[in-house]
C-alpha cells in the first residue's frame, strides 16, 4: 500500500533512520552546491577571485521586463499642432511623437487639422481619424 511519507521523514528520530548499525549510511550524499571554507580558511580566495560570492542573488520580476508604452490620444494632437503652427507656416503640420517620447497613438478625441504624424505604433481608430482629417501617419514598421 502506498504511503505519503518518505523513508527519512518516517524514520526521523529513530537514531539510525532505518539504515541498520551506526555509520552504514554515513559516506553517501553531500551538499554539492556548497564550497567549503568560504567564510573561514577559503576567505582569501573569495576576496581575490570571487568578491561577489556572497550577496543578493534573487530574480528579476517579469513585470519589470515588460516594455512600458507611453501613449497619447488623437485629441491631444491639436494642442501640439498649435504650438508647432506658431513657428511654421506650412499647410500640413509635421509632428514627431517619437522625439517627444511617445510610443503609441490611440484614437480618443477629434482631429480638426491635417497632420503628418510620426509614431512607432498606432491604433486603427487613430489612423482612421487622422486620414479623415486629411493627414498622414508614418509608422516605423
Amino acid at each position: 500500500m502506498p504511503h505519503k511519507l518518505r523513508k527519512i521523514r518516517k524514520k526521523r528520530g529513530s537514531r539510525t533512520c532505518g539504515y541498520g548499525r551506526v555509520g552504514q549510511h554515513r559516506k553517501t550524499g553531500s551538499k554539492g552546491y556548497r564550497k567549503a571554507g568560504r567564510h573561514k580558511h577559503g576567505w582569501s580566495y573569495v576576496i581575490k577571485y570571487e568578491p561577489e560570492y556572497f550577496g543578493k542573488k534573487g530574480f528579476t520580476s517579469p513585470k519589470s521586463l515588460r516594455t512600458k508604452e507611453k501613449v497619447i490620444n488623437v485629441g491631444e494632437l491639436d494642442e501640439i499642432a498649435e504650438k508647432i503652427a506658431q513657428t511654421k507656416t506650412e499647410e500640413e503640420i509635421f509632428i514627431d511623437l517619437e522625439s517627444l517620447g511617445y510610443t503609441k497613438l490611440l484614437g480618443s478625441g477629434k482631429v480638426t487639422k491635417p497632420l503628418k504624424v510620426k509614431i512607432a505604433a498606432c491604433s486603427s481608430s487613430a489612423a482612421e481619424k487622422i486620414k479623415e482629417a486629411g493627414g498622414e501617419i508614418i509608422t516605423a514598421s
